[in-house]
């Protein structure tokens, strides 16, 4: 228990630190982000200010020579944020750091309009404009202009970053979620696997005494149909021995015909079955071949024979049915009993899952585990509806005869 204990502790300290690293390296990403957006706006307020120097200089016929030195610092720095300054009138004043494929001149602008505005309009989304007021000396706005910027390439980078990390840790979760279900579900396996063949042994232990007594009663001179009837239960517990012993196994597959081996399931089933059950078999005249474990498609057969019997609360129509489709053998059984909700159609093949209060539900993932795994075939329900009844299907692959 104090082991089950520190393996879920374990799991939620990772779980939880996991997130928590993320949670910071997305919030760390952030403020870098918006650091860098309030650094571009900053140095874009400062050309709006030498720009707007400039150009109320160049109205007072002032000397410029300091603004127009500031302002080709300005533009031969590293920035490589995208700027377009519009006229009032609507035309460009200037043009730097465009993306190649859009015009980088006023001609080039004129020439091909639908680029810039195309460009012009993303960077509108990207960043507030600034507005430049031009005013003579008694601060008369002349005429405005507008600077347009949009995010710098590193900053575009940037903003994508957050995905990625989430891409990248939800890819991480996933194959750690998966390698987890296998574990686990190898971990089942192993011990079902253990169950089956420690239970194979136990039986095999008063199946070995029972032989001896059989000897015995023979001997004794007791009635030959009560010998043949234990002859038969001893056999059945032989057979029984030997599924639970091939569970876990590597099985040998023989070439069978599956007409036989389903009608001999069938005559043990309902020989031993309530009379009220009314059995129909309905096999093909001419022999079908499969690859088969044939103790182990016998105990797939009697599996979803008994849930059917369940089904039908003891009393009703059962039946087996095999056809051909295309290089498949079906083997369906139907029967008239209370239905499978649509919702549980996966469920019942899961380990551990049953409707019955006193079921293990174990029966149907056997049957799952005896035909997907250990045959290649495959086994569904393909019908059901309320008191009405059910059709589970098995796929098997046919061979030639």
């Amino acid at each position: 228990m104090e082991f089950l204990k520190n393996k879920i502790f374990a799991r939620w300290f990772i779980i939880l630190s996991s997130t928590t690293i993320v949670v910071l390296m997305i919030w760390n990403i952030t403020v870098f982000y918006n650091r860098i957006k309030d650094d571009e706006r900053s140095k874009m307020m400062i050309w709006s200010t030498v720009i707007k120097s400039i150009e109320q200089a160049d109205l007072k016929n002032d000397d410029v020579g300091l603004e127009l030195e500031i302002f080709e610092i300005l533009r031969n720095n590293e920035s490589s944020t995208p700027v377009i300054i519009i006229h009032e009138n609507g035309e460009p004043t200037l043009i730097e750091n465009v993306p190649q494929g859009v015009p980088t001149t006023k001609e080039e602008a004129k020439q091909n309009p639908e680029k810039f505005t195309a460009f012009l309009n993303q960077i509108k989304t990207e960043n507030t404009p600034i507005e430049i007021d031009l005013k003579d000396g008694d601060k008369q706005t002349l005429y405005k202009q507008t600077l347009y910027y949009g995010n710098s390439p590193t900053l575009n980078k940037l903003k994508y970053y957050p995905f990625i990390l989430f891409l990248i840790v939800a890819l991480f979760s996933g194959l750690l979620y998966f390698f987890y279900i296998t574990s686990r579900s190898s971990e089942q396996n192993k011990l079902w696997a253990g169950m089956a063949k420690e239970t194979a042994h136990q039986i095999g232990t008063p199946l070995s005494s029972l032989f001896g007594w059989l000897e015995i009663l023979k001997a004794e001179g007791v009635n030959q149909e009560y010998i043949d009837e234990i002859e038969k239960d001893i056999d059945r517990l032989k057979t029984i021995t030997e599924r639970f012993s091939k569970v876990g196994s590597q099985l040998k597959l023989e070439k069978t015909n599956i007409n036989l081996a389903t009608k001999n399931s069938y005559a043990y089933l309902k020989s031993r079955s309530s009379k009220l059950i009314d059995f129909h078999l309905d096999l093909p005249e001419e022999s079908v071949f499969v690859m088969l474990n044939e103790p182990l498609f016998s105990w797939t057969i009697e599996n979803l024979t008994k849930n059917a019997i369940d089904a039908m609360r003891g009393k009703g129509k059962l039946e087996i049915e095999l056809a051909r489709s295309g290089n498949w053998v079906k083997i369906l059984v139907k029967d008239s009993g209370k239905g499978i909700p649509l919702k549980n159609f996966n469920k019942i093949f899961q380990p551990g899952f049953s409707t019955k209060k006193r079921g293990w539900g174990l029966g149907l993932s056997l049957a799952k585990r005896i035909i997907e795994d250990y045959h290649n075939g495959k086994i569904q329900i393909i019908y059901s509806e309320l008191n009405k009844g059910s059709i589970f299907e098995i796929r098997l692959r046919k061979i030639d005869g």
